[in-house]
């Protein structure tokens, strides 16, 4: 008997992508909490809460990378939230807008390759 559920496959740019949302992360993360000090001092913040949030929040994004592999589509909104939440942060520490806006571009970058279709179904 044949098995009739059929089982949503990613295209090798999705699994990639991820995979490099989840290095990507990982490193962004790893190097704000070790260098908190001198980010907190060559930003000239008074407090290092923001370097904090940015850490947190990329942790957070490897849990929603690993929610995308599994095609759940809270992964994707955590992404988005996690972008608007970044963008506010940025503007706080004194970046530009265009700087700021840039990490919004990165939801767009996912969500098209969230769309790119496996052999063409």
């Amino acid at each position: 008997m044949e098995n009739t559920t059929t089982k949503k496959e990613k295209h090798g740019c999705v699994t990639a992508y991820l995979v490099f949302m989840i290095i990507a992360n990982a490193f962004s993360a790893i190097a704000n909490i070790v260098m908190i000090e001198d980010v907190t001092r060559a930003l000239n913040l008074d407090s290092s809460l923001p370097i904090i949030l940015l850490c947190l929040l990329g942790v957070a994004n490897i849990f929603f990378a690993f929610q995308l592999f599994q095609w759940k589509k809270m992964g994707f909104y955590g992404f988005a939230i996690s972008a608007g939440i970044t963008f506010i942060i940025n503007l706080t520490i004194g970046n530009s807008i265009a700087m700021s806006l840039f990490g919004l571009a990165g939801i767009a970058i996912l969500y098209a390759v969230l769309n790119i279709k496996k052999d063409g179904v």
